[in-house]
């Protein structure tokens, strides 16, 4: 009976001594307790960079002319609000501050 557990405790580790010979030959992660890892996820390939190519480049962004022109459209509007008396409150002037000194 001692033989037959000393042959098995002996098969254990020698399979032991395997598993990790062969993940470190070929860069297996270990894991002899099942439990989950996220190591399968961070092994993947990023693949950012395919999705943002597939997108034209913004040119709008790069040049500041496009952009003072945006900015000035969106004020000249904003004074035509203004003008009719739709534009945004002062601070401190609108609906819901309206509401807390009832």
């Amino acid at each position: 009976m001692a033989s037959g557990s000393l042959k098995n405790m002996l098969s254990v580790a020698i399979n032991q001594g395997v598993v990790e010979a062969r993940a470190r030959i070929f860069g297996h992660q270990l894991n002899p307790s099942g439990k989950k890892s996220a190591h399968k996820v961070l092994r993947m390939k990023l693949f950012g960079e395919k999705v943002a190519q597939w997108y034209p480049h913004d040119i709008k962004k790069d040049d500041p002319l496009v952009m003072a022109r945006e900015e000035q459209e969106r004020l000249s509007k904003l004074e035509m609000l203004k003008r009719r008396g739709k534009g945004p409150p002062k601070k401190g002037q609108g609906r819901r501050a309206a509401k807390r000194n009832k």
